[in-house]
């Protein structure tokens, strides 16, 4: 059975607030706390029967065995699995000669945190190691965030910076950003190294940031006579753009 306080605890992780005064954040699903738990600090983990057996030596300080009413009474999902946990948030430092060396991912204002997720997991799947937000992107740590990365959040360093103080930083590389005005992404020339920005939901790259990109691109349309969105989702954009960059690395 879990306790009141665990219970007030667990679902007090909601709140940005409360999660930066604890330093802790939440993971809910059978497959991501299966992901995450060898990477990050288990403070509890509250879990079937079930699922307890299935696994083999379970790293955390406390482990609860709770029963489905249990744990819905903690989850903040609609449809709560079979365990969830907290986990201390990882402290990480910045490494700014592999953002040199390799393909960084910086993003600018990203509002929605499961575009913060999803754009987590897709860096994950194409190789980049490093993702620079500004301070007013979504938390990192936001359960949405977390739930959307599927596990991706153990395996990609996340940090948040000033993104002009940044790129005055590593003057000298490739900088990318993607705009209306830009050059096609098809027949652009894209470097292996350098950084790729991309902007918020509904403003794009702020202006601050746009005097720091040495080069625009643009993902066109499939026919650009005919009527289409005014813009693709930013998740969705990220996706491509990552595809042609890593297309072009591994085939010219």
């Amino acid at each position: 059975m879990i306790s009141k306080k665990i219970i007030k605890f667990v679902r007090s992780l909601e709140i940005k607030k409360n999660r930066s005064e604890s330093a802790c954040f939440l993971a809910e699903g059978n497959k991501i706390i299966e992901d995450i738990l060898p990477f990050f600090e288990c403070e509890y983990l509250i879990a079937k029967p079930s699922w307890i057996a299935s696994q083999g030596n379970i790293k955390t300080k406390e482990l609860i065995i709770a029963e489905e009413n249990d744990i819905e009474k903690v989850s903040l999902l609609k449809s709560p699995q079979d365990v969830l946990a907290v986990f201390r948030q990882p402290h990480f430092l910045l490494d700014y000669k592999a953002l040199k060396n390799e393909l960084s991912l910086v993003l600018d204002g990203i509002q929605d945190p499961g575009n913060l997720g999803t754009i987590i997991r897709l860096a994950n799947w194409f190789g980049i190691k490093q993702v620079i937000c500004s301070p007013d992107t979504a938390d990192v740590f936001n359960p949405k965030t977390v739930q959307s990365s599927m596990g991706s959040i153990a395996r990609v360093r996340v940090f948040y910076e000033s993104l002009p103080n940044l790129l005055e930083k590593i003057k000298g590389i490739h900088v990318y950003g993607t705009f209306l005005e830009g050059i096609n992404i098809y027949s652009e020339t894209l470097s292996s190294k350098g950084l790729i920005v991309m902007g918020n939901e509904g403003n794009g790259i702020s202006m601050d940031v746009e005097k720091m990109i040495t080069k625009k691109i643009f993902i066109p349309n499939y026919l650009p006579e005919s009527e289409s969105p005014e813009s693709l989702n930013v998740a969705t954009a990220t996706a491509i753009v990552l595809s042609e960059f890593r297309r072009k690395q591994v085939y010219y």
